[in-house]
Protein backbone atom coordinates (compact mmCIF):
# COMPACT_ATOMS: atom_id res chain seq x y z
CA UNK A 1 0.00 0.00 0.00
CA UNK A 2 3.04 2.52 1.25
CA UNK A 3 4.26 2.03 -2.47
CA UNK A 4 0.89 2.53 -3.99
CA UNK A 5 0.94 5.53 -2.53
CA UNK A 6 4.06 6.95 -3.06
CA UNK A 7 3.15 6.45 -6.83
CA UNK A 8 0.01 8.77 -6.08
CA UNK A 9 2.13 11.42 -4.82
CA UNK A 10 4.61 11.61 -7.12
CA UNK A 11 2.18 11.32 -10.37
CA UNK A 12 0.38 14.02 -8.96
CA UNK A 13 3.54 16.32 -7.88
CA UNK A 14 4.63 15.37 -11.48
CA UNK A 15 1.09 17.20 -12.45
CA UNK A 16 2.30 20.35 -10.40
CA UNK A 17 4.87 20.33 -12.22
CA UNK A 18 3.22 20.57 -15.59
CA UNK A 19 0.44 22.98 -14.19
CA UNK A 20 3.49 25.21 -13.45
CA UNK A 21 4.98 25.24 -16.56
CA UNK A 22 2.06 25.01 -18.92
CA UNK A 23 0.68 28.01 -16.48
CA UNK A 24 3.40 30.21 -16.83
CA UNK A 25 3.60 29.37 -20.75
CA UNK A 26 0.15 30.38 -20.94
CA UNK A 27 0.83 33.76 -19.22
CA UNK A 28 3.96 34.73 -21.76
CA UNK A 29 2.00 33.66 -25.02
CA UNK A 30 -0.59 35.95 -23.27
CA UNK A 31 1.72 39.12 -22.62
CA UNK A 32 4.08 38.64 -25.94
CA UNK A 33 0.85 38.37 -27.97
CA UNK A 34 -0.51 41.46 -26.66
CA UNK A 35 3.06 43.26 -27.07
CA UNK A 36 2.61 42.18 -31.02
CA UNK A 37 -0.44 43.42 -31.49
CA UNK A 38 -1.28 46.03 -28.97
CA UNK A 39 2.32 47.74 -28.83
CA UNK A 40 4.00 49.02 -25.45
CA UNK A 41 5.31 45.56 -24.55
CA UNK A 42 6.17 46.18 -20.35
CA UNK A 43 2.56 47.86 -19.74
CA UNK A 44 1.01 44.84 -21.75
CA UNK A 45 3.21 42.32 -19.53
CA UNK A 46 2.63 44.38 -16.23
CA UNK A 47 -1.28 44.23 -16.72
CA UNK A 48 -1.52 40.01 -17.77
CA UNK A 49 1.27 39.22 -14.99
CA UNK A 50 -1.37 41.33 -12.14
CA UNK A 51 -4.05 40.35 -14.05
CA UNK A 52 -3.12 36.48 -14.32
CA UNK A 53 -1.68 36.42 -10.35
CA UNK A 54 -5.17 38.26 -9.04
CA UNK A 55 -6.89 35.18 -10.91
CA UNK A 56 -4.84 32.28 -9.54
CA UNK A 57 -5.69 34.05 -6.20
CA UNK A 58 -9.53 34.09 -6.82
CA UNK A 59 -8.93 30.33 -8.17
CA UNK A 60 -7.07 29.30 -4.78
CA UNK A 61 -10.14 31.20 -2.60
CA UNK A 62 -13.28 29.25 -4.60
CA UNK A 63 -11.46 25.89 -3.88
CA UNK A 64 -12.26 25.62 -0.87
CA UNK A 65 -15.72 25.38 -1.54
CA UNK A 66 -14.84 22.11 -3.90
CA UNK A 67 -15.53 19.34 -1.42
CA UNK A 68 -16.31 16.11 -3.39
CA UNK A 69 -14.69 14.36 -5.62
CA UNK A 70 -11.46 15.67 -5.51
CA UNK A 71 -9.36 13.84 -8.35
CA UNK A 72 -12.15 14.18 -11.17
CA UNK A 73 -12.72 17.82 -10.00
CA UNK A 74 -9.09 17.96 -10.71
CA UNK A 75 -8.75 16.21 -13.64
CA UNK A 76 -11.74 18.26 -15.33
CA UNK A 77 -9.87 21.46 -14.47
CA UNK A 78 -6.57 19.95 -16.02
CA UNK A 79 -8.33 19.26 -19.30
CA UNK A 80 -10.03 23.13 -19.18
CA UNK A 81 -7.03 24.03 -18.44
CA UNK A 82 -5.32 22.31 -21.58
CA UNK A 83 -8.52 23.87 -23.89
CA UNK A 84 -8.75 26.90 -23.08
CA UNK A 85 -5.29 27.87 -22.67
CA UNK A 86 -4.16 25.94 -25.84
CA UNK A 87 -6.64 27.61 -27.51
CA UNK A 88 -6.44 31.17 -26.03
CA UNK A 89 -3.81 32.45 -28.98
CA UNK A 90 -5.70 31.15 -31.66
CA UNK A 91 -8.61 32.86 -30.31
CA UNK A 92 -6.88 36.00 -29.69
CA UNK A 93 -5.52 36.06 -33.54
CA UNK A 94 -8.98 35.35 -35.43
CA UNK A 95 -10.67 37.87 -33.36
CA UNK A 96 -8.46 40.85 -33.37
CA UNK A 97 -9.41 42.62 -36.85
CA UNK A 98 -13.24 41.61 -35.89
CA UNK A 99 -13.81 41.71 -32.10
CA UNK A 100 -15.36 44.84 -30.68
CA UNK A 101 -13.48 44.51 -27.14
CA UNK A 102 -10.49 42.79 -27.98
CA UNK A 103 -8.50 43.81 -24.96
CA UNK A 104 -11.36 42.71 -22.99
CA UNK A 105 -11.47 39.38 -24.38
CA UNK A 106 -7.65 39.20 -23.99
CA UNK A 107 -8.03 39.39 -20.37
CA UNK A 108 -10.88 37.83 -19.99
CA UNK A 109 -8.84 34.18 -21.10
CA UNK A 110 -5.88 35.37 -19.14
CA UNK A 111 -8.35 35.91 -15.62
CA UNK A 112 -9.68 32.10 -16.76
CA UNK A 113 -7.10 30.17 -17.41
CA UNK A 114 -5.68 31.49 -14.09
CA UNK A 115 -8.83 31.23 -11.67
CA UNK A 116 -8.18 27.76 -13.19
CA UNK A 117 -4.72 27.32 -12.51
CA UNK A 118 -5.33 28.43 -9.27
CA UNK A 119 -7.94 25.96 -8.37
CA UNK A 120 -5.16 23.46 -9.03
CA UNK A 121 -2.91 23.68 -6.40
CA UNK A 122 -4.93 23.60 -3.76
CA UNK A 123 -7.19 20.93 -5.02
CA UNK A 124 -4.07 18.73 -5.46
CA UNK A 125 -2.98 19.58 -1.96
CA UNK A 126 -5.74 18.93 -0.33
CA UNK A 127 -5.97 15.67 -2.25
CA UNK A 128 -3.00 14.71 -0.84
CA UNK A 129 -3.04 15.62 2.72
CA UNK A 130 -4.06 12.53 4.04
CA UNK A 131 -1.09 10.56 2.21
CA UNK A 132 1.67 12.60 2.77
CA UNK A 133 2.56 14.35 6.22
CA UNK A 134 2.04 17.79 5.70
CA UNK A 135 5.75 19.63 5.90
CA UNK A 136 6.85 17.46 3.28
CA UNK A 137 3.36 18.23 1.35
CA UNK A 138 3.79 22.20 0.91
CA UNK A 139 7.18 22.03 0.69
CA UNK A 140 7.39 19.19 -2.40
CA UNK A 141 4.10 20.78 -3.97
CA UNK A 142 5.75 24.28 -4.16
CA UNK A 143 9.29 22.92 -5.16
CA UNK A 144 7.41 21.51 -8.09
CA UNK A 145 5.60 24.58 -8.70
CA UNK A 146 8.92 26.79 -8.91
CA UNK A 147 10.73 24.70 -10.86
CA UNK A 148 8.06 24.18 -13.96
CA UNK A 149 8.27 28.03 -13.87
CA UNK A 150 11.67 28.73 -13.90
CA UNK A 151 11.93 25.78 -17.27
CA UNK A 152 8.87 27.90 -18.68
CA UNK A 153 10.69 31.17 -18.33
CA UNK A 154 13.86 29.65 -20.26
CA UNK A 155 12.45 27.51 -23.09
CA UNK A 156 9.69 30.57 -23.77
CA UNK A 157 12.34 33.16 -25.63
CA UNK A 158 14.92 30.31 -26.36
CA UNK A 159 12.99 27.52 -28.29
CA UNK A 160 9.61 28.12 -28.06
CA UNK A 161 8.60 30.86 -29.37
CA UNK A 162 11.16 30.56 -32.62
CA UNK A 163 10.87 26.80 -33.33
CA UNK A 164 7.06 26.94 -32.66
CA UNK A 165 5.30 30.30 -32.81
CA UNK A 166 3.19 31.84 -30.21
CA UNK A 167 0.03 29.67 -31.37
CA UNK A 168 2.33 26.44 -32.16
CA UNK A 169 3.78 27.02 -28.41
CA UNK A 170 0.32 27.78 -27.02
CA UNK A 171 -1.36 24.76 -28.20
CA UNK A 172 1.08 22.27 -27.92
CA UNK A 173 1.74 22.86 -23.89
CA UNK A 174 -2.37 22.76 -24.27
CA UNK A 175 -1.85 19.02 -25.75
CA UNK A 176 0.69 18.68 -22.66
CA UNK A 177 -2.20 19.74 -20.20
CA UNK A 178 -4.44 17.17 -21.61
CA UNK A 179 -2.27 14.65 -21.69
CA UNK A 180 -1.58 14.74 -18.16
CA UNK A 181 -5.52 14.24 -17.21
CA UNK A 182 -5.16 11.18 -19.74
CA UNK A 183 -2.36 9.67 -17.79
CA UNK A 184 -4.31 10.31 -14.82
CA UNK A 185 -7.50 8.51 -16.21
CA UNK A 186 -5.60 5.40 -17.00
CA UNK A 187 -3.23 4.87 -13.61
CA UNK A 188 -5.77 6.44 -11.13
CA UNK A 189 -8.62 4.51 -12.56
CA UNK A 190 -9.73 2.83 -9.50
CA UNK A 191 -9.75 6.21 -7.44
CA UNK A 192 -11.60 7.81 -10.06
CA UNK A 193 -14.97 8.12 -10.87
CA UNK A 194 -17.13 7.76 -13.94
CA UNK A 195 -13.38 7.45 -15.63
CA UNK A 196 -14.62 6.11 -19.05
CA UNK A 197 -16.68 9.74 -19.63
CA UNK A 198 -13.42 11.45 -18.32
CA UNK A 199 -10.65 9.44 -20.57
CA UNK A 200 -13.25 10.23 -23.66
CA UNK A 201 -13.80 14.17 -22.56
CA UNK A 202 -9.80 13.90 -22.25
CA UNK A 203 -9.12 12.15 -25.84
CA UNK A 204 -11.55 14.66 -27.46
CA UNK A 205 -9.85 17.52 -26.16
CA UNK A 206 -6.42 16.39 -27.06
CA UNK A 207 -7.72 15.75 -30.45
CA UNK A 208 -8.74 18.83 -30.95
CA UNK A 209 -5.76 20.46 -30.34
CA UNK A 210 -3.86 18.35 -32.31
CA UNK A 211 -6.16 19.12 -35.46
CA UNK A 212 -5.50 23.36 -34.30
CA UNK A 213 -2.09 22.08 -34.20
CA UNK A 214 -1.58 20.76 -37.45
CA UNK A 215 -3.26 23.75 -39.20
CA UNK A 216 -2.39 26.18 -36.71
CA UNK A 217 -0.07 27.95 -39.95
CA UNK A 218 -2.82 28.30 -42.08
CA UNK A 219 -4.82 29.82 -39.17
CA UNK A 220 -2.02 32.07 -39.03
CA UNK A 221 -1.57 32.75 -42.42
CA UNK A 222 -5.46 33.53 -42.48
CA UNK A 223 -5.43 35.91 -39.49
CA UNK A 224 -2.32 37.71 -40.62
CA UNK A 225 -4.22 38.50 -44.35
CA UNK A 226 -7.19 39.40 -42.53
CA UNK A 227 -4.27 41.61 -39.97
CA UNK A 228 -2.60 43.13 -42.93
CA UNK A 229 -5.20 43.07 -46.17
CA UNK A 230 -2.17 42.50 -47.60
CA UNK A 231 -0.62 39.29 -49.93
CA UNK A 232 1.73 37.96 -47.25
CA UNK A 233 4.82 36.46 -48.64
CA UNK A 234 7.39 35.84 -46.07
CA UNK A 235 6.88 35.32 -42.19
CA UNK A 236 9.09 34.56 -39.54
CA UNK A 237 9.02 34.72 -35.75
CA UNK A 238 12.74 35.29 -34.01
CA UNK A 239 13.16 36.29 -30.11
CA UNK A 240 12.23 39.60 -30.49
CA UNK A 241 9.63 40.00 -32.99
CA UNK A 242 7.36 39.04 -35.50
CA UNK A 243 8.49 39.83 -39.60
CA UNK A 244 6.03 40.03 -41.56
CA UNK A 245 7.03 40.53 -45.46
CA UNK A 246 3.80 41.67 -47.82
CA UNK A 247 3.30 42.83 -51.41
CA UNK A 248 0.56 44.37 -53.53
CA UNK A 249 0.92 44.86 -56.75
CA UNK A 250 4.32 46.99 -56.78
CA UNK A 251 4.62 48.07 -52.96
CA UNK A 252 6.60 45.55 -50.68
CA UNK A 253 6.24 46.31 -47.37
CA UNK A 254 7.55 45.27 -43.97
CA UNK A 255 6.04 44.34 -40.76
CA UNK A 256 7.95 44.15 -37.27
CA UNK A 257 5.39 43.17 -34.30
CA UNK A 258 2.70 44.34 -36.79
CA UNK A 259 4.17 47.74 -36.71
CA UNK A 260 5.18 49.02 -40.48
CA UNK A 261 8.81 49.41 -40.57
CA UNK A 262 9.14 50.36 -44.66
CA UNK A 263 7.47 50.97 -47.60
CA UNK A 264 9.48 49.78 -50.97
CA UNK A 265 7.30 52.73 -52.74
CA UNK A 266 9.20 55.52 -50.78
CA UNK A 267 11.15 54.18 -47.99
CA UNK A 268 14.14 55.69 -50.07
CA UNK A 269 12.60 59.36 -48.91
CA UNK A 270 13.56 58.12 -45.60
CA UNK A 271 16.91 57.08 -45.95
CA UNK A 272 17.59 59.58 -48.13
CA UNK A 273 16.91 62.25 -45.29
CA UNK A 274 18.35 59.84 -42.22
CA UNK A 275 21.70 59.20 -43.80
CA UNK A 276 22.83 62.15 -46.51
CA UNK A 277 22.54 65.06 -44.36
CA UNK A 278 25.01 64.21 -42.05
CA UNK A 279 27.40 62.23 -44.28
CA UNK A 280 27.65 65.50 -46.59
CA UNK A 281 28.30 67.04 -43.48
CA UNK A 282 30.87 65.51 -41.71
CA UNK A 283 34.49 66.51 -42.27
CA UNK A 284 35.71 62.53 -42.55
CA UNK A 285 33.63 59.12 -43.70
CA UNK A 286 36.42 56.83 -42.90
CA UNK A 287 34.60 54.87 -39.81
CA UNK A 288 30.95 54.69 -40.43
CA UNK A 289 28.24 53.29 -37.30
CA UNK A 290 24.81 52.39 -37.70
CA UNK A 291 22.92 51.34 -34.80
CA UNK A 292 19.52 49.74 -35.70
CA UNK A 293 18.84 49.44 -39.28
CA UNK A 294 18.94 45.65 -39.70
CA UNK A 295 17.42 45.86 -43.23
CA UNK A 296 20.38 47.48 -44.84
CA UNK A 297 18.28 49.87 -46.20
CA UNK A 298 20.69 53.01 -44.25
CA UNK A 299 23.66 51.02 -45.23
CA UNK A 300 22.73 51.25 -48.94
CA UNK A 301 22.65 54.69 -48.35
CA UNK A 302 25.92 55.12 -47.21
CA UNK A 303 27.81 52.84 -49.42
CA UNK A 304 27.18 55.64 -52.35
CA UNK A 305 30.12 57.45 -50.95
CA UNK A 306 33.08 55.84 -51.97
CA UNK A 307 35.27 57.53 -49.31
CA UNK A 308 33.98 54.88 -46.72
CA UNK A 309 36.07 52.45 -45.42
CA UNK A 310 34.63 50.75 -43.09
CA UNK A 311 30.51 50.16 -41.87
CA UNK A 312 30.11 48.25 -38.65
CA UNK A 313 26.28 47.99 -38.40
CA UNK A 314 24.87 46.61 -35.11
CA UNK A 315 21.60 44.83 -34.47
CA UNK A 316 20.17 43.32 -32.23
CA UNK A 317 18.46 40.29 -34.36
CA UNK A 318 20.24 38.17 -36.06
CA UNK A 319 16.93 36.89 -37.72
CA UNK A 320 16.25 40.42 -39.41
CA UNK A 321 19.88 40.80 -40.42
CA UNK A 322 19.86 37.42 -41.93
CA UNK A 323 16.82 38.04 -43.61
CA UNK A 324 18.28 40.92 -45.18
CA UNK A 325 21.36 39.44 -46.44
CA UNK A 326 19.77 35.83 -48.28
CA UNK A 327 16.38 36.76 -49.42
CA UNK A 328 16.21 37.91 -53.04
CA UNK A 329 13.35 40.42 -52.87
CA UNK A 330 15.03 42.29 -49.73
CA UNK A 331 18.56 42.01 -51.36
CA UNK A 332 17.13 43.88 -54.07
CA UNK A 333 15.91 47.20 -52.09
CA UNK A 334 19.14 47.13 -50.15
CA UNK A 335 21.85 46.50 -53.06
CA UNK A 336 22.90 43.69 -51.24
CA UNK A 337 24.72 45.96 -48.79
CA UNK A 338 24.97 44.10 -45.47
CA UNK A 339 27.35 41.30 -47.77
CA UNK A 340 29.47 44.44 -49.27
CA UNK A 341 33.21 43.57 -47.54
CA UNK A 342 32.98 47.17 -46.39
CA UNK A 343 30.07 46.31 -44.38
CA UNK A 344 30.48 44.36 -41.03
CA UNK A 345 27.24 43.07 -39.20
CA UNK A 346 27.41 42.65 -35.40
CA UNK A 347 24.13 41.24 -33.85
CA UNK A 348 24.45 42.67 -30.15
CA UNK A 349 22.41 44.88 -27.72
CA UNK A 350 23.63 48.35 -28.94
CA UNK A 351 23.58 49.55 -25.29
CA UNK A 352 25.75 47.09 -23.85
CA UNK A 353 28.06 47.20 -27.39
CA UNK A 354 28.47 51.24 -27.00
CA UNK A 355 29.84 50.81 -23.24
CA UNK A 356 32.37 48.30 -24.89
CA UNK A 357 33.38 49.30 -27.47
CA UNK A 358 37.00 51.30 -28.18
CA UNK A 359 36.65 52.05 -31.73
CA UNK A 360 36.04 56.05 -32.56
CA UNK A 361 33.53 57.01 -35.67
CA UNK A 362 33.48 59.64 -37.65
CA UNK A 363 29.75 59.51 -38.64
CA UNK A 364 26.92 57.24 -36.40
CA UNK A 365 23.66 56.82 -38.09
CA UNK A 366 20.90 55.76 -35.53
CA UNK A 367 17.64 54.17 -36.85
CA UNK A 368 16.57 52.56 -33.63
CA UNK A 369 12.41 51.31 -33.80
CA UNK A 370 10.40 54.27 -32.08
CA UNK A 371 10.51 54.41 -28.16
CA UNK A 372 7.05 52.32 -27.59
CA UNK A 373 8.43 50.50 -24.41
CA UNK A 374 11.17 51.18 -21.95
CA UNK A 375 13.84 48.39 -23.26
CA UNK A 376 13.36 50.31 -26.64
CA UNK A 377 13.29 54.05 -24.04
CA UNK A 378 16.65 53.47 -22.64
CA UNK A 379 18.43 53.71 -26.12
CA UNK A 380 17.25 56.93 -26.29
CA UNK A 381 18.58 57.77 -22.89
CA UNK A 382 21.02 61.08 -21.58
CA UNK A 383 23.31 58.24 -20.67
CA UNK A 384 23.48 56.42 -23.77
CA UNK A 385 24.46 59.21 -25.52
CA UNK A 386 26.74 60.09 -22.80
CA UNK A 387 28.22 56.54 -23.80
CA UNK A 388 28.21 57.13 -27.69
CA UNK A 389 29.97 60.22 -27.21
CA UNK A 390 32.84 58.38 -25.91
CA UNK A 391 33.22 56.80 -29.43
CA UNK A 392 33.06 60.14 -31.81
CA UNK A 393 35.63 61.79 -33.35
CA UNK A 394 36.25 64.72 -33.18
CA UNK A 395 33.29 66.88 -35.48
CA UNK A 396 31.66 63.43 -35.88
CA UNK A 397 28.15 63.50 -36.97
CA UNK A 398 25.42 62.00 -34.85
CA UNK A 399 21.99 61.69 -37.08
CA UNK A 400 18.92 59.75 -35.08
CA UNK A 401 15.23 59.06 -36.43
CA UNK A 402 13.39 60.80 -33.66
CA UNK A 403 9.65 59.74 -34.61
CA UNK A 404 6.82 62.30 -36.36
CA UNK A 405 7.15 65.81 -34.78
CA UNK A 406 3.19 66.38 -36.52
CA UNK A 407 2.11 62.92 -34.35
CA UNK A 408 4.34 62.80 -31.53
CA UNK A 409 6.09 66.42 -30.78
CA UNK A 410 6.80 65.97 -27.22
CA UNK A 411 8.65 62.67 -27.67
CA UNK A 412 10.15 64.10 -31.12
CA UNK A 413 11.63 67.38 -29.18
CA UNK A 414 12.00 65.18 -25.88
CA UNK A 415 15.36 63.15 -27.98
CA UNK A 416 16.69 66.09 -29.45
CA UNK A 417 16.90 68.15 -25.98
CA UNK A 418 18.21 65.05 -24.24
CA UNK A 419 20.81 64.78 -26.85
CA UNK A 420 21.38 68.50 -26.86
CA UNK A 421 22.77 68.20 -23.08
CA UNK A 422 25.56 66.08 -24.43
CA UNK A 423 26.91 66.99 -28.07
CA UNK A 424 27.51 70.93 -28.53
CA UNK A 425 25.44 71.52 -31.65
CA UNK A 426 21.86 70.03 -32.30
CA UNK A 427 19.23 70.64 -34.73
CA UNK A 428 16.47 69.10 -36.26
CA UNK A 429 14.77 68.68 -39.53
CA UNK A 430 11.62 66.81 -41.06
CA UNK A 431 11.04 64.93 -44.31
CA UNK A 432 7.69 63.87 -45.72
CA UNK A 433 6.97 60.32 -46.11
CA UNK A 434 3.77 59.28 -47.69
CA UNK A 435 3.63 55.59 -45.88
CA UNK A 436 4.67 57.49 -42.34
CA UNK A 437 3.57 61.54 -42.79
CA UNK A 438 5.81 63.96 -41.39
CA UNK A 439 9.36 62.31 -40.16
CA UNK A 440 11.47 63.96 -38.05
CA UNK A 441 15.36 63.55 -37.33
CA UNK A 442 17.74 64.92 -34.75
CA UNK A 443 21.04 65.66 -36.11
CA UNK A 444 24.62 66.54 -33.77
CA UNK A 445 28.05 67.69 -34.05
CA UNK A 446 30.49 66.73 -31.87
CA UNK A 447 32.25 69.90 -31.92
CA UNK A 448 32.79 72.82 -33.62
CA UNK A 449 34.85 72.33 -36.59
CA UNK A 450 31.54 71.80 -38.96
CA UNK A 451 28.11 73.47 -39.05
CA UNK A 452 25.15 72.49 -40.67
CA UNK A 453 24.97 75.07 -43.36
CA UNK A 454 28.19 72.95 -44.42
CA UNK A 455 28.41 71.03 -47.30
CA UNK A 456 31.67 68.84 -47.49
CA UNK A 457 30.40 66.06 -50.29
CA UNK A 458 27.57 65.18 -52.38
CA UNK A 459 26.61 62.46 -54.88
CA UNK A 460 24.49 62.62 -57.90
CA UNK A 461 22.08 59.88 -57.68
CA UNK A 462 19.66 61.06 -55.17
CA UNK A 463 15.97 60.45 -55.99
CA UNK A 464 14.92 62.93 -53.09
CA UNK A 465 17.38 64.78 -50.80
CA UNK A 466 19.21 67.74 -52.69
CA UNK A 467 21.40 68.55 -50.30
CA UNK A 468 19.60 71.84 -49.05
CA UNK A 469 19.62 71.19 -45.65
CA UNK A 470 17.47 74.42 -44.70
CA UNK A 471 14.53 73.20 -46.75
CA UNK A 472 14.34 70.31 -44.28
CA UNK A 473 15.01 72.68 -40.92
CA UNK A 474 11.89 74.67 -41.12
CA UNK A 475 9.07 73.34 -38.40
CA UNK A 476 5.56 75.11 -38.59
CA UNK A 477 3.97 75.88 -35.08
CA UNK A 478 1.63 72.30 -34.98
CA UNK A 479 4.79 70.62 -35.10
CA UNK A 480 6.64 72.40 -31.97
CA UNK A 481 6.53 71.34 -28.02
CA UNK A 482 8.10 73.51 -25.51
CA UNK A 483 8.27 72.41 -21.34
CA UNK A 484 9.82 68.77 -22.42
CA UNK A 485 11.90 67.20 -19.84
CA UNK A 486 15.13 64.86 -20.66
CA UNK A 487 15.36 61.54 -21.04
CA UNK A 488 16.95 60.15 -18.27
CA UNK A 489 17.20 56.55 -17.29
CA UNK A 490 15.45 57.01 -14.08
CA UNK A 491 12.36 58.69 -15.19
CA UNK A 492 12.08 57.04 -19.14
CA UNK A 493 9.68 60.35 -19.41
CA UNK A 494 9.99 59.73 -23.31
CA UNK A 495 7.92 55.94 -23.32
CA UNK A 496 5.47 58.17 -21.16
CA UNK A 497 5.38 60.85 -23.79
CA UNK A 498 5.43 58.31 -26.86
CA UNK A 499 2.77 56.11 -25.66
CA UNK A 500 0.16 59.60 -24.76
CA UNK A 501 0.77 60.79 -27.97
CA UNK A 502 0.25 57.99 -30.22
CA UNK A 503 -1.88 56.70 -28.26
CA UNK A 504 -4.34 58.57 -29.08
CA UNK A 505 -4.61 57.93 -33.16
Amino acid sequence: MGKKFLKFEYLLLFAVFTIATCGLIYELVAGTLASYLLGDSVKQFSFIIGVYLFSMGIGSYFSKFLTKDLLNTFVEIEILVGLIGGLSSVVLFLLFETAFAFQFILYFLVFVTGCLVGLEIPLLMNILKDKVEFKDLVSNVFTFDYIGALLASILFPLLLVPKLGIIGTSLFFGMINISIAIVLCYLLKAELKKVKLLRAKAIFSFLILVVTFYFSENILAFSEGKLYGENIIYTHSTPYQRIVLTHNKNDYRLYLNNNLQFSSADEYRYHEALVHPAMSMAKKVDNVLVLGGGDGLAVREILKYKEVKKITLVDLDEGMTRLFKTNQVLTGFNKNSLNNPKVTVLNKDAYVWAKESREKYDVVVIDFPDPSNYSLGKLYSLNFYNTLQKILTTDAVVVVQTTSPYFAPKSFWCINKTIGQVLPQVDAYHAYVPSFGEWGYTIAINGFGTSFAKVNRTINDLKFYNYNYKKFNYFSNDMISNDIEINRLDNQILVRYFDEEWGKL
